[in-house]
């Protein structure tokens, strides 16, 4: 499947606008979209906090809501878009649940498992692999998340 750069930026904005709506609940602002043939399946973002749930990552919520859309845990075929470099957890999620391909935008230099800290989905003893796209709208991405911290620092004194 060819996909266009527009496409790329058309779902990452999508993502944006669901890490906003994290920002707006507390949460720290990450969204992310599955997308099956050119279909958003699965929407979610951050609400670890509001939910007391430490797996509520967005990329899981989207991986959750796009389960229960589709009625299978294997999401086949799918692109998983996200704002944010994805932790170690939610890469091995996209495991599990067969994600072809993860396009993200900034990159996480704490946490991040797409090769900021470590490099999980070039890992060739894994049983499965993820196409990886990085950088798409990261200076959108990386700017809300900055954002975020200055004003939380500022609330915290």
């Amino acid at each position: 499947m060819i996909v266009n750069a527009d496409d790329d930026s058309n779902f990452m904005r999508i993502a944006l606008e669901l890490a906003r709506r994290a920002q707006d609940n507390g949460e720290v602002p990450v969204g992310a979209v599955i997308v099956q043939n050119g279909i958003i399946v699965g929407r979610g973002y951050n609400c670890s906090i509001t939910s007391a749930d430490p797996t509520a990552h967005a990329e899981v919520m989207a991986m959750r809501d796009a389960g229960s859309r589709l009625a299978n845990y294997r999401l086949l075929g799918c692109t998983l878009y996200v704002t944010l470099e994805p932790c170690a957890m939610c890469i091995g999620a996209m495991f599990h649940a067969r994600i072809r391909r993860l396009v993200y935008a900034a990159t996480d230099p704490k946490t991040g498992a797409c090769g900021s800290v470590i490099d999980l989905p070039s890992e060739t003893r894994l049983n499965h692999h993820v196409q990886v796209t990085a950088g798409v709208m990261a200076d959108e991405a990386s700017a809300l998340l900055k954002q975020f911290f200055v004003q939380k620092r500022k609330m915290t004194g």
